[in-house]
């Protein structure tokens, strides 16, 4: 005799149940279309877009732009006024975050009273303040002028270095600035870096990069060794008058049928500017040569 109990004729044990229930539909994936990838906006100086790895230019495009650069300005010079090495590497601390314009007019008269690190320490810092508060943080820049003065006198003997480790080493003087002194007075062939060449690097492709420090090394790879003292003068002049952050003036450009810039404006024709340039190139000569 077993204790089983009968199991009932409507009963169903949970295996035979699971075995006889047909398997569920999988459910429908949702048809929901995925959203619209954004439009890649062309580099600028604002949105510098996909950084490249190379230069847009082979080594000959390379050279015939800054052929043209030369042909139109043989010998650039800088904006910023000055009388000797102290009185550059002062202007060009000021210079940052204003213009040279701005810069010349604040240091006209801070000049004739100063013009050596010993006559600017002993003008005072309130006074080189008072003459520099038209420029913007000109309290900061003051301070730094009468520091970078005082270490002059300390370590150097009142004169400025030619070297650029050591006058990163001044207060309120970094890696642009020691670049466009060794440049500008000491002759040296030096990338400068500003939001000029850093827009124009990355804008017309010849340099790009996502630092100033990438632009300059990949600038001293792409530019002509024969070129290359004023290279940075070329750029800086290029940026600021015709190829504009805002908007290039492409009708006035000299390497308008050598530019592969995104942004480029398509024109009718190459600009005359562009041809006649071009034309010196081929002859040999410069502007200076007319």
């Amino acid at each position: 005799m077993t204790d089983e109990k009968p199991t009932s004729p409507t009963e169903v044990s949970p295996a035979a149940s699971t075995a006889t229930k047909p398997a569920a539909k999988p459910a429908r994936k949702s048809a929901a279309k995925k959203p619209a990838k954004p439009k890649r906006k062309a580099p600028s100086v604002d949105n510098p877009g996909k950084v490249l790895k190379r230069s847009r230019y082979s080594r000959l495009e390379s050279h015939q732009i800054f052929q043209r650069f030369h042909a139109d300005n043989p010998v650039p010079e800088g904006e910023l006024d000055y009388t000797n090495a102290y009185t550059l590497l002062v202007a060009v601390l000021l210079s940052a975050q204003a213009t040279d314009v701005g810069v010349n007019r604040a240091t006209k008269k801070l000049f004739l009273l100063a013009d050596t690190p010993q006559k600017m320490v002993a003008l005072g810092e309130d006074a080189v303040r008072e003459h520099v508060r038209t420029i913007g943080l000109y309290k900061t820049k003051a301070k730094n002028v009468i520091l970078m003065s005082e270490m002059l006198i300390r370590d150097h003997g009142g004169e400025v270095p030619p070297v650029r480790e050591e006058l990163e080493k001044l207060p309120g003087v970094g890696r642009k600035t020691a670049n466009v002194v060794l440049n500008i007075f000491f002759g040296q062939p030096t990338i400068a870096v500003d939001t000029h060449l850093f827009r124009l690097g990355n804008r017309i492709g010849i340099a790009p990069g996502k630092t100033p420090l990438e632009v300059e090394k990949a600038m001293e790879r792409a530019i002509p060794t024969e070129y290359s003292l004023h290279a940075h003068h070329w750029l800086i002049l290029h940026g600021r008058y015709i190829c504009k952050a805002r908007k290039p003036e492409c009708k006035r450009c000299v390497i308008y049928d050598l530019c592969r810039s995104l942004e480029r404006e398509e024109l009718d024709a190459i600009p005359e500017i562009a041809e006649r340039v071009a034309g010196w190139v081929a002859e040999g000569k410069t502007r200076a040569d007319l």
